[in-house]
């Protein structure tokens, strides 16, 4: 009798991109949602928009599906300004649809808008910082320049407000704290997540997947010749 393989549901996009490599048959579907959550940050609450988007499908006919944090934007400068982190969100967004793309998997790409969220966003000034991410310091490390990393990983409990009901999550945050350019410059990306009521079943998982991500991108630090000293969540 032939013994049925077990099946392990992909938790990141990468995940996908391995499996179709080996030769699955991957579908790939996405929706987006933007929510405000209210943030706990050492003792000073603030509140924030969240950039979700949820992928779903299939691997060889059995389901799947997980979410992934894209940006945070807040009317304040605890975090990116909501205009600035949407396109924050769509660039990283659009560096994962080319990993699925080189894979050989099709999907619609379709991006966060403003326009779809039912949000005005006031005090956006021209004068805020251009929108980089980690990568665009990355790619300045690769043309020679100086630049140094200081990665300090965070968990930072949240509420989510959705339409009908509230949910307790923690979020696995990464600051970097970047000096280049001859100036220092502070982001922030959210490796992963969990609902904080089943942090004893989640917690372990999710610092998995968020170290697994921080792995890939200390990669390209070496590649590129970014000075750093690697930090993980623990």
């Amino acid at each position: 009798m032939e013994q049925k393989k077990a099946f392990f549901p992909p938790h990141r996009v990468s995940d996908l991109a391995t499996l179709k490599r080996r030769g699955s048959e991957v579908v790939v579907n996405t929706s987006f949602e933007v929510i405000p959550v209210d943030f706990l940050h050492r003792e000073n609450p603030y509140q924030a928009f969240v950039f979700l988007c949820y992928f779903s499908g299939t691997v060889d006919g059995k389901e799947y599906s997980f979410r992934k944090c894209y940006a945070r934007g807040c009317p304040h400068n605890l975090c990116p300004h909501v205009s600035q982190a949407v396109m924050i969100a769509n660039r990283y967004l659009v560096r994962d649809y080319n990993t699925l793309k080189k894979a050989g998997i099709s999907l619609e790409a379709r991006l966060f808008s403003l326009e779809d969220m039912l949000v005005k966003f006031q005090d956006y000034k021209e004068e805020h910082d251009p929108t980089l991410t980690i990568h665009d310091y990355i790619n300045m490390a690769r043309e020679g320049m100086d630049v140094s990393v200081e990665i300090r990983p965070e968990f930072v409990p949240a509420v989510e407000h959705f339409a009908n009901y509230e949910n307790a999550q923690t979020f696995l945050i990464a600051n970097f704290i970047v000096n280049a350019l001859g100036k220092e410059h502070r982001l922030q990306r959210c490796l992963a997540c969990y609902p904080t009521e089943k942090e004893a079943e989640e917690k372990p998982k999710q610092i998995k997947i968020a170290n697994a991500r921080l792995e890939l991108l200390f990669e390209e630090f070496d590649q590129a010749g970014v000075n750093y000293t690697k930090a993980l969540f623990s």
